[in-house]
């Protein structure tokens, strides 16, 4: 792995290292290191508000499961841990129900992250410049379609996304008064799943 940019994303099939994951401190802690870069424990415990034993703890189970990393050659006693990859996925179609059980663990923890992120903002949306009211905000849309194209939809979100990655690596790509902004990604299908029609009767 090179020493500055990081792979684009793990895929976590195993889960135990989902359920290792699944911690408020750990998820809050990869994403320190994914948005602000290589830092040590001590400086985690202080962006977080949290000590720093328990920081360290949580980073080496992070690095036990292969979502963190000491910074190679890194000097001083206290080495700088960094994030291996920029996202996190995993398995949602299997039918393993310990799998389903970890995966939905770990979907309840990212839920209440986003909870209080959203309530963060509310609180201090009031003394945000205009412009940034009117680019910032919820919103949702209802569509009616299948699960072929749901997965259509979100993998082409991901890839309009993808074009912003290389400034997380590289502030010099960052324009100016750009700032980190949290796009947050559910699609939540409603009411039961449609019963199959034979297949005479999918015929236009």
């Amino acid at each position: 792995m090179s020493d500055e940019v990081p792979q684009r994303a793990i895929r976590i099939t195993d889960p135990r290292a989902l359920r290792a994951y699944a911690h408020p401190l750990r998820m809050r802690l990869i994403g320190l290191l994914r948005g602000e870069g290589p830092m040590t424990a001590t400086q985690a415990a202080a962006r977080l508000d949290d000590n720093v034993p328990n920081c360290s703890f949580h980073l080496r189970q992070l690095a036990k499961y292969g979502f963190a990393e000491r910074v190679p050659g890194a000097d001083g006693r206290e080495r700088p841990w960094r994030a291996t990859t920029q996202y996190t996925s995993w398995d949602d179609d299997s039918d393993d129900p310990v799998m389903k059980a970890a995966a939905d663990q770990l979907n309840g923890v990212m839920l209440a992250l986003y909870l209080q992120r959203a309530q963060d903002y509310l609180a201090i949306r009031a003394d945000e410049p205009v412009q940034w009211r009117v680019a910032a905000g919820f919103g949702d849309a209802l569509l009616h379609v299948t699960a072929a194209e749901l997965r259509e939809v979100t993998e082409q979100i991901d890839a309009l996304l993808a074009r912003y990655d290389e400034r997380i690596a590289d502030p010099a790509k960052r324009p100016a008064g750009s700032r980190p902004v949290m796009v947050v990604q559910m699609a939540l299908p409603r009411g039961p799943v449609p019963a199959e029609r034979p297949a005479d009767e999918n015929r236009p």
